[in-house]
C-alpha cells in the first residue's frame, strides 16, 4: 500500500486492487501547488468523500467524469453529485458498509457539518459529515476520520474496526486541534501509524503538525507528518 498526501485532507491510496482518491480538493488547494492533477488522478478507480464541504468535494465532479471512477458519498451528497452528472455512484449513510471490490468502506461518525453554497448564495445541506473506515483484502486498514472533534464513541469505532492507520485532522478552528487530536489517538485508538492532515492550507488554521507531534511523543503510534506530495509505503 502506498499513501500519498496531496495537501489538506486529500490523499491518493494505491493498493493491489484499487487506486483511491480521498476528498480530492486539488485545483484550489494551495498545498497542492506544484503537483499535477493528471498525474495524481491517473488510474483512479474510486473517489471517496467524507462530507460535502468544498474543501473536500473539490474536483470530484470533473475527475469522476474524466476517469470513470466510482464515487462513494453519503446519500444526500451522492444525490447532489448525480444531479451534476456524476454517473457511477455508491451511496450510504452512517453505520453502513459498502463492498467496493478489493476493499470495503464503512461510514463512521464525525462531529462536523456538511453543506454547499450555490451561486445564488443559498446553503444546501448535504447529509451528515462522516469518517470512512476502509478495510482492504490484503492490506492495512485505514480510518479517515474526516473533519471532526474528539468524541468518546471513537472508542467504539476502534473496538469495532481496529484500524491500523489513522488519517487525523489537526488544524483547529474547523476540526480538533493538534493537542486534542493527539489525545483522541492516545485515548481511543491503537493506530500503528497516524498521518496528520487538514493543516497548513489556509492562514486561519494551524500551519504545522507540531502540536500533534508533540502530543503523540511517547505513544506506541508512529506519527508520519508528510509534506504535500510525499508518500508512505506500508
Amino acid at each position: 500500500m502506498k499513501i500519498t498526501w496531496l495537501g489538506h485532507s486529500a490523499f491518493r491510496i494505491e493498493t493491489g486492487k484499487a487506486t483511491i482518491l480521498l476528498d480530492p480538493f486539488l485545483s484550489h488547494n494551495a498545498s497542492f501547488s506544484g503537483q499535477d492533477i493528471k498525474d495524481v488522478s491517473a488510474g483512479v478507480t474510486h473517489i471517496l468523500l467524507t462530507h460535502g464541504h468544498g474543501d473536500h468535494v473539490g474536483d470530484t465532479v470533473t475527475l469522476a467524469k474524466e476517469t470513470g471512477a466510482v464515487v462513494l458519498a453519503n446519500a444526500d451528497l451522492a444525490a447532489w453529485l448525480g444531479s451534476k452528472g456524476v454517473g457511477k455512484i455508491e451511496m450510504g449513510n452512517t453505520g453502513g458498509t459498502i463492498a467496493l471490490g478489493g476493499f470495503s468502506a464503512t461510514f463512521t461518525n464525525a462531529l462536523h457539518s456538511s453543506a454547499a453554497i450555490t451561486e445564488d448564495g443559498v446553503s444546501h445541506a448535504l447529509g451528515n459529515a462522516n469518517g470512512l473506515m476502509l478495510h482492504f483484502d490484503d492490506e492495512a486498514s485505514i480510518l479517515a476520520m474526516g473533519d471532526t472533534d474528539i468524541f468518546a464513541d471513537m472508542a467504539l469505532i476502534n473496538e469495532l474496526h481496529q484500524p491500523d492507520i489513522g488519517l487525523v485532522p489537526i488544524g483547529d478552528r474547523f476540526t480538533m486541534g493538534g493537542a486534542v487530536a493527539a489525545l483522541a489517538c492516545r485515548r481511543y485508538f491503537n493506530f500503528k501509524t497516524a498521518i496528520p492532515c487538514h493543516f497548513g492550507t489556509f492562514p486561519i488554521i494551524d500551519q504545522t503538525a507540531d502540536k500533534f507531534v508533540a502530543g503523540m511523543e511517547g505513544s506506541k503510534t508512529e506519527v508520519k507528518a508528510l509534506k504535500p506530495a510525499e508518500s508512505l509505503s506500508i
